[in-house]
């Protein structure tokens, strides 16, 4: 279950956007890859954030 972060507005367990996670099952797999390339950038800064 997703958990959205205030300020990036990003989930704090898969780390995607409100809106991606809603487009993702119609998403096409360059789009998905695309976004899955970003998570782990996108988790490592909500962990900063958290320390």
């Amino acid at each position: 279950m997703c958990q959205f972060e205030g300020r990036s507005g990003w989930c704090r367990g898969c780390a995607r956007t409100l809106d991606e996670v809603r487009k993702w099952r119609k998403m096409q797999p360059h789009g998905r890859k695309s976004i899955e390339r970003e998570l782990p950038r996108r988790l490592q800064k909500l962990a900063e954030r958290a320390e």
